[in-house]
C-alpha cells in the first residue's frame, strides 16, 4: 500500500512514541545497531516502518457519490 506523506508521518511518529514508553520491539536489532542510530525511538520506528511489520493500519473515507 502506498501511503502519503502524513500518513508516514502519523504511522511513525505513533509508534516512536509508543517505543520511547517502553513498547517491545518489533524487529531485532543487536547493540551496535542501537549504537549507530543512538538509540532514537525516530530511527527504530523507521526502520520497523520500511520492513512492513507495524501492525497500524489506515483507514481513508471512501468519496460519496451524489
Amino acid at each position: 500500500m502506498n501511503y502519503t506523506k502524513y500518513e508516514r508521518a502519523r504511522i511513525i511518529g505513533a509508534r516512536s512514541l509508543q517505543i520511547s514508553m517502553g513498547a517491545p520491539l518489533l524487529i531485532k536489532m543487536g547493540k551496535g545497531d542501537f549504537e549507530k542510530i543512538n538509540y532514537n525511538p525516530i530511527e527504530i520506528a523507521k526502520q520497523e516502518f520500511e520492513k512492513g511489520v507495524l501492525p497500524l493500519t489506515i483507514k481513508r473515507p471512501l468519496p460519496r457519490k451524489v
